[in-house]
């Protein structure tokens, strides 16, 4: 199995048929086929070799669907990074895989410079943005047009297909190594069940690094159909797209669903097309599904619960599981073909039904492990099952049900963040004694980073402040939205923080 497959199939039985729709751009499998082998000789020509690894950092359009396919067809490995990172971050993540060829747009500017002095490294930038490539910068069509086109390398089945970097522990980004085998079998388990519709008209709204529209990239790329993309997602830019191409399938993290169906302009779109959304990535609530279901009449909805390491996807809670008043609908659903959940107690043993224990999951589409990790890798995988560091239990007829995270991870508007990486960057503060850093139930994003600071004696800060301080070392999205002030931090006997009387000192007060 290997992820240019489905390219092959377009092209043999469908080479006329529009495979991709961005920005005013159509194209056909024909052409996306020519395109994507021109890039394969270009990367080539560029000194990428078979297993070499490539980075993209960009908003979503047809040249990031294009990467994809083009590394692949090369023989290579990829790198998306995550654009809401900071330049310190995304340095890392560049060093650290080896990345030696990055894709750019107008989103990397700001950071470039950066960027390059904290990674020297980088063999060639090729910009993928619209206009003029800036100085120092290959233009992507004209490296199109002067390559020569290579026979695809079909490189698949155990080998590595990328890197995907996600919240570490210890306050450093995880490179989570899925093989093409990982990728196609979690995507045809989930397609079997109907995450996205095989030979959809597809939306990519969320990011396209994301794993969650991987997954559903992935999907649609394998079993034919039509990409369209908008460049990030906003309610108005999703809702013109669905009317002006026709749009059947999309995947929405819960912050996203729950802007779309708020939008005033909801009304004003012709969105008849519209027949199926998956969603994931963080919590529901239920009082938002009901609201999405009554807002988007005759769509069917589908949740996904999995994480990175699990290429993403391990249970499904089926359109028709999706019953208005129904008990399932505060489940995560049931494994896929393709995966063999359980819970399993402290000692490890299985958990009685109903009991509450940490989620592990096996099957094919178990990541290979964390890239230049081996420690975390052996903590996480052990006797062939992945320890998801999430909570939860099954019931009588094998239905998951998620109650909290195991590990100090926050998940905001879909996007997971690790307290320690929060906590890390705030602890350089030359005004923070310690800090503690959860996470707070909020209307919009799911949950909301809160922190809990001790500062100095003789020391002041403002929580504007402190937010402008981790804003220089990580992504905006994991800097606290709130901060509170404390002369102390509740402390357990071995000298641990003691985060759930935190989290039950603000239930209280809530």
């Amino acid at each position: 199995m290997y992820l240019t497959q489905g390219l092959h199939r377009g092209l043999q039985q469908t080479p006329d048929a529009v495979a991709t729709i961005s920005g005013g751009r159509t194209q056909s499998y024909r052409t996306l086929a020519d395109r994507v082998a021109r890039l394969a000789g270009a990367l080539r020509a560029l000194g990428a070799a078979p297993g070499g690894r490539v980075a993209y950092l960009g908003c979503n359009s047809d040249r990031f669907h294009e990467y994809y396919l083009g590394a692949f067809w090369a023989g290579l490995v990829v790198n998306p990074v995550n654009t809401r990172w900071s330049a310190a971050e995304i340095a890392y993540s560049l060093d650290d895989s080896g990345s030696r060829i990055l894709f750019a747009d107008e989103l990397v500017l700001p950071r470039l410079d950066r960027i390059r002095a904290d990674y020297a490294a980088l063999d060639a930038l090729i910009w993928v943005g619209e206009g003029a490539a800036p100085a120092g910068m290959l233009d992507y069509e004209a490296l199109l047009a002067g390559a020569a086109p290579v026979p695809d390398a079909r490189r698949g089945g155990d080998a590595l297909a990328g890197l995907f970097y996600t919240g570490g522990t210890t306050g450093f980004p995880k490179g989570v190594m899925l093989t093409h085998a990982n990728l196609v079998t979690g995507a045809l388990g989930s397609a079997a069940l109907r995450f996205v519709h095989p030979g959809a008209t597809f939306l990519h709204a969320a990011p396209m690094f994301h794993l969650a529209d991987l997954a559903a990239w992935t999907i649609i790329s394998l079993t034919g159909g039509v990409h369209v993309t908008v460049p990030a997602f906003s309610p108005v830019a999703v809702l013109r797209a669905i009317q002006a191409h026709r749009v059947t399938d999309t995947v929405m993290v819960p912050a996203m669903l729950q802007l779309l169906v708020d939008a005033p302009e909801l009304k004003d779109h012709d969105l008849s097309s519209l027949r199926h959304v998956g969603y994931g990535g963080s919590p529901i609530a239920e009082a938002l599904l009901l609201r999405a279901q009554a807002a988007l009449p005759g769509v069917t909805f589908c949740q996904a619960y999995g994480q990175t390491e699990l290429s993403p996807i391990t249970t499904l809670l089926l359109p028709e599981e999706h019953e208005a008043g129904s008990t399932r609908l505060r489940s995560a659903g049931r494994a896929v073909p393709h995966a063999e959940i359980a819970v399993v107690n402290e000692a490890g043993e299985p958990a009685a039904t109903g009991e509450v224990g940490e989620i592990v999951a096996r099957g094919g589409h178990v990541m290979a492990g964390y890239w230049n990790k081996p420690e975390e890798t052996a903590a996480a995988l052990r006797d062939g099952w992945m320890h998801t560091g999430d909570a939860g239990y099954l019931d009588a007829e094998g239905y998951l049900y998620v109650v909290d995270r195991v590990k100090d991870m926050i998940i905001t508007g879909g996007e997971n963040v690790y307290s320690a990486e929060v906590e890390n960057a705030l602890a350089r503060h030359p005004a923070v004694a310690t800090c503690a850093v959860i996470g707070l139930p909020d209307e919009t994003w799911g949950e909301r980073v809160h922190a809990v600071v001790v500062l100095k004696p003789g020391a002041a800060a403002t929580a504007d402040e402190l937010r402008d301080h981790a804003k220089e070392l990580i992504a905006g999205y994991k800097c606290p939205r709130s901060v509170d002030f404390a002369e102390a931090l509740p402390i357990s006997s071995t000298g641990k923080v003691l985060k759930r009387e935190l989290r039950a000192n603000y239930a209280e007060g809530a």
